[in-house]
């Protein structure tokens, strides 16, 4: 059933590539959350500088429109910013590291 789940949100995000935000439905309970997705290859930055603080954290509440990570691609800095209000629950990508299009960099509880 996991796999189901996944296969229709690659799903949606070939077929949809502009999608940042996407609801799923997360647990046995229905608890509803939204992901941010990387909208492009690159490396994933936590902060603006290295010994900068996090734009954000686990537990942090962001607004529509914060900017909530960097993705450097091909020596550009492209500011990336939540497309949905909540408290930040998961940061699933690591600092400084690869990401992919479409991978999941953040989970955000709308209700939080």
């Amino acid at each position: 059933m996991k796999l189901d789940i996944i296969a229709q949100i690659v799903q949606i995000l070939k077929d949809a590539p502009e999608v940042g935000a996407i609801e799923i439905r997360r647990g046995l309970f229905g608890a509803w959350s939204s992901v941010r997705v990387s909208p492009m290859v690159g490396t994933f930055y936590q902060s603006p500088e290295p010994a900068a603080q996090p734009y954000v954290r686990v537990g942090s509440r962001v607004n529509v429109g914060q900017v909530v990570c960097i993705i450097e691609a091909m020596k550009i800095m492209n500011e990336i910013e939540s497309e949905v209000g909540g408290v930040i629950r998961e940061v699933t990508a690591q600092n400084a590291q690869p990401v992919e299009f479409g991978q999941v960099l953040f989970r955000v509880d709308p209700h939080g």
